[in-house]
Formats: structure tokens, C-alpha cells, sequence
């Protein structure tokens, strides 16, 4: 009896010291401070921005944390393979950098560099072309380029 008074007693005290170990529940689900740094990171012209944003795609759940938007229409009402040129994974990372920039406030200093990005990632894409195959992919990156420079909001 005795000894079930003093367990009695102790169990509150006890949870009441596991809970002060504990993070809170805000900082548990806080988004990590390097956020903006890893969307600026992944969202610039080069071929190794475009890999590093390729391979946290393909691995999504590694970044949980940080809350990207991964969702994508591809190329919108564009074709994703115009003229049989595989553009769309270009155009989803246009879509990563377009909707990450604008939920964390980011989007209209960012906007001419994404653009720049997206047009990057396409001349890539047409580099795997050669004589009059490479200029109508080059032709139609452009027209792509373009068309979301001037008319890319969202």
C-alpha cells in the first residue's frame, strides 16, 4: 500500500519531467531555417541546381520537413513534348520555383532568375540535338522561354 501511495505520488512528477525534456510541439513541426536558401539553391540556371532539385524530388520524403510544393501541371496548356522534346521535367521545376517563391513571399525578386532557369534547363534539353532537330528544339525553348517571361504568374 505504502509503496503504491509513493508511485502514486511520483507518476505526476514524472510526466511532468519527461514532458520538460520534450520540444514543443511548434518547434517539432517548425520548417528549418535554410529553407530559402535550399529553394534559391535548387532554383538557379546551372546543370547542378538542376540536378541537386532532380535527386530531392526523386527522394520527396527526405524533405518533408522543409514543406516544398512539389505539385506541377508540367508545361500548363503548353505540350510537355513539343515536337517530341521532352520539356516537362523543365517544367516542373519552373512550377517548384514559381509555387515555393510565391508561399514564402519570395516570388517577384525571383521571378526574371526562374525564368532564366527554365530556359536554362530547356537548352539543355535541345543540347541532345543536332543540325535542324536542335534548332527547332532551340526555337521552340525559346518560344517557351518567352512565353513565361511575359505571361508567367503563377
Amino acid at each position: 500500500m505504502r509503496r503504491r501511495r509513493l508511485v502514486s505520488a511520483l507518476a505526476p512528477a514524472a510526466a511532468a519531467a519527461l514532458l520538460a525534456l520534450a520540444p514543443p510541439a511548434s518547434a517539432a513541426a517548425a520548417v528549418p531555417a535554410d529553407k530559402p536558401l535550399v529553394l534559391e539553391r535548387w532554383t538557379q540556371t546551372d546543370a547542378a541546381s538542376y540536378e541537386a532539385w532532380s535527386e530531392a524530388r526523386a527522394h520527396r520524403s527526405a524533405w518533408a520537413a522543409y514543406g516544398f510544393d512539389w505539385s506541377t501541371d508540367l508545361c500548363t496548356s503548353s505540350p510537355d513534348n513539343p515536337l517530341g522534346f521532352p520539356f516537362g521535367d523543365a517544367c516542373a521545376r519552373h512550377d517548384f520555383g514559381y509555387r515555393n517563391h510565391r508561399a514564402a513571399g519570395l516570388f517577384p525578386a525571383a521571378k526574371a532568375r526562374l525564368d532564366q532557369a527554365f530556359h536554362a534547363d530547356l537548352t539543355r534539353v535541345c543540347a541532345r540535338y543536332s543540325g535542324t532537330r536542335k534548332g527547332s528544339c532551340d526555337g521552340t525553348a525559346w518560344t517557351y522561354y518567352q512565353a513565361v517571361r511575359l505571361f508567367g504568374i503563377s
